[in-house]
């Protein structure tokens, strides 16, 4: 009976680490009912959003505190969260800054600092960021101009093309350095893009790569490739982003695939997990525009993940899932992104 007893507070204890390790990062781009719906949310929408965090108690922080606390296996609050904006549209200092300024909630801005500097209409200019970042916004890096990162010009050598990476991202980054006084070393990658050479290369840099692929973060996740959850357009439905609001992350010990850019067709994960409060009958990994995915588990912690048909051309994803043991309301979540060429 003792030794029972014991397990189950040293699995609660076990658990309870895990979930105040984690963390998760939303991600817009338009605020506006005018604008593409794909990567637009609604500001009624978007308030809901902010009053669902509100009234279910979500310790809303800074990324920058979110991601050091992590790197550094510090013990965040249950439901800790961090909102996160990309391209610094206009939309996002009429609409979408009022709002979140009224619920008090930090927030960050990843911008191309030469579509700024060119005074493209679309974008906020310095002057707007500026008010931002005083008011507490975080101004971060997108790249210069929202190009493929990954991807080598005709007749481009690797070291070329590492050159001319490596320049896009310092001068974007010295540029908001210059204008706006923040140097946090953050890669939101364009189009949530990257390949293994990518990932390299903003190690290399200092930076912590984030992506748009879904998913928890905790002090296990490779900061390379940071995933985000969606929350616009069709992913802005708050039914179904409660629960990925609400999610937790896999603890992983090892990820192995080709690359996330690959002509292998159809691609294969093999995913090797620390430990697991979830039950291997209940993972579940489903393929976008496909269905479920192919399951083989190696042995009691691995298991390798495939597609049971070839994937489009262009972003493809794996999301893997499983319900918790200690509260199977709320999900692990996983996603692995592909760019099929």
């Amino acid at each position: 009976m003792y030794k029972k007893l014991f397990h189950l507070v040293l699995f609660t204890l076990i658990s309870l680490s895990l979930r105040a390790q984690a963390a998760v990062i939303l991600q817009y781009h338009h605020v506006s009912e005018t604008l593409p719906a794909v990567t637009s949310v609604s500001a009624d929408t978007f308030t809901k959003h902010l009053n669902y965090l509100k009234d279910n108690n979500f310790n809303v922080i800074p990324l920058n505190k979110l991601l050091s606390a992590l790197q550094q296996g510090q013990t965040l609050p249950e439901k800790t969260i961090a909102i996160t904006f990309d391209d610094g549209y206009n939309n996002n200092y009429d609409e979408a800054a009022p709002i979140l300024e009224q619920f008090g909630y930090p927030y960050t801005i990843f911008v191309n600092p030469k579509l700024i500097d060119e005074g493209q209409s679309y974008v906020m200019g310095w002057d707007k960021l500026k008010e931002l970042s005083k008011k507490g916004a975080l101004i971060s890096n997108h790249s210069a101009q929202h190009n493929y990162l990954h991807i080598k010009l005709e007749n481009e050598t690797t070291a070329q093309w590492k050159v001319r990476i490596k320049q896009d991202i310092l001068h974007s980054q010295q540029r908001i350095k210059e204008e706006i006084d923040q140097d946090y070393k953050y890669l939101a990658y364009p189009y949530g893009e990257f390949s293994n050479q990518l990932q390299t290369l903003i190690t290399e840099l200092g930076f912590i790569g984030i992506g748009q692929h879904s998913g928890a973060v905790s002090k296990d996740s490779n900061f390379s490739r940071l995933p985000r959850f969606p929350a616009s357009g069709f992913y802005s439905n708050l039914e179904t982003l409660t629960t990925k609001i609400n999610s937790r992350a896999f603890s992983i010990t090892n990820l192995t695939y080709q690359d996330s850019v690959t002509q292998n067709n159809p691609p294969k994960l093999t995913i090797e997990f620390k430990m697991g409060s979830f039950h291997k009958t209940q993972f579940a990994c489903y393929v976008s525009s496909i269905g479920q995915a192919n399951l083989n588990w190696i042995n009691k912690n691995t298991v390798e993940v495939t597609s049971p048909q070839a994937l489009k051309k262009g972003r493809s994803r794996f999301n893997c899932t499983a319900p918790s043991i200690e509260n199977p309301s709320s999900y692990y979540w996983f996603s692995q992104p592909w760019v099929i060429q």
